[in-house]
């Protein structure tokens, strides 16, 4: 069958027409296949959610209870049939319960990878390639530029600044689905054991990765009362990015701004934001990591979506890998 046959793009997102079912739609569809949480993937309003248990657990998290109509808990590496398709769930090592999706008929399968990274992280399951006829790859960071160092060197960075630093707190921006929790998480293994310090809108996901046996160790909230108390001089505290030009930013001594995004590797990008801890910590592949994926697998076609296809269109080009992009609307790449 012609690839367009098992997923096409619509207005809506990817649809597949054997199974009648979308992945990751942007508007309300009466069936959904979501492959993590964030919000430019996960929305409400569906008819029937088909996602990972910990995915439909953020969902409902986010969006309250009765954030879809039905819920179907997608096992990973269990094989399903909707109506004329088999579709499987595949860890994607992206945040908490994130999933490829593979969509399959006729033995001719179609890897739906949403957004994956491929390093180790002690806060979600580690991706895992899946052959495929056709692998849809995100293109975030798909520049030569972007090539991201070691994450557990940039946590280094981090704990060094508050040694040379103790009369400062460190603000660390990461965003509350996890990126927040895997900074965490990368302290922890670092054997970083204060208590750590989190904005109030953080609180609700941390726990429920604690719930889902993700070890944070001690966290405490950022609240006036701790202030009083001068516990925040050396203090690390984690916190949304937008929370930095808030008043709650200006309750702490000194503030050091440091920031957790794959962008900080462009310092210009980290001058605007008033960074001066960059650290550069993705939840999404660098691109060598995209190459390496798509040399694993070893698709026949590669299909591109939401990030800088130009320059990935060109090395599949150049390397004999048939290649597009899918040019869908509605899903962010500046997040990480």
């Amino acid at each position: 069958m012609r690839p367009t046959e098992l997923l096409c793009t619509t207005p809506k997102g990817l649809y597949c027409p054997p199974g009648d079912f979308y992945i990751d739609p942007t508007r309300p569809v009466p069936r959904a296949l979501i492959t993590h949480g964030h919000a430019d993937h996960a929305r409400a309003g569906h008819g029937a959610v088909m996602a990972t248990s910990q995915t439909l657990k953020i969902m409902a998290a986010r969006y309250g209870p009765d954030f879809a109509a039905s819920t179907q808990d997608a096992k990973l590496g269990e094989t399903l049939a909707i109506n004329g398709a088999s579709v499987s769930f595949h860890p994607a090592g992206h945040v908490l319960g994130s999933a490829q999706i593979a969509v399959e008929k006729d033995g001719f399968r179609i890897v739906a990878s949403g957004d994956y990274k491929r390093r180790k992280d002690p806060t979600c399951a580690a991706f895992e390639p899946v052959a495929c006829d056709v692998f849809i790859t995100e293109a975030t960071f798909a520049l030569p530029v972007f090539c991201h160092p070691d994450d557990r060197g940039e946590i280094a960075k981090l704990i060094h600044s508050t040694q040379i630093f103790p009369e400062r707190t460190h603000l660390v921006g990461a965003y509350a689905l996890g990126k927040a929790q895997r900074v965490i998480g990368l302290l922890r293994e670092a054997g970083y054991d204060r208590t750590i310090y989190i904005h109030g809108a953080l609180k609700g996901l941390c726990d429920l990765y604690r719930e889902e046996g993700v070890d944070l160790g001690p966290l405490a909230s950022a609240t006036v009362d701790n202030a009083r108390k001068g516990e925040f001089a050396g203090a690390i505290v984690v916190c949304p990015p937008s929370a930095f030009s808030d008043r709650w930013a200006r309750r702490f001594p000194d503030p050091l701004a440091c920031f957790a995004s794959g962008w900080m590797i462009i310092r210009q990008r980290a001058r605007q934001r008033g960074v001066e801890l960059p650290l550069v910590i993705s939840d999404h592949c660098d691109w060598g990591e995209l190459l390496q994926t798509i040399g694993e697998i070893a698709p026949g076609e590669v299909w591109i979506t939401h990030g800088r296809d130009d320059a990935l269109l060109r090395w599949c080009e150049l390397n004999g890998v048939a290649a597009r992009p899918l040019h869908l609307a509605g899903y962010e790449d500046e997040p990480d």
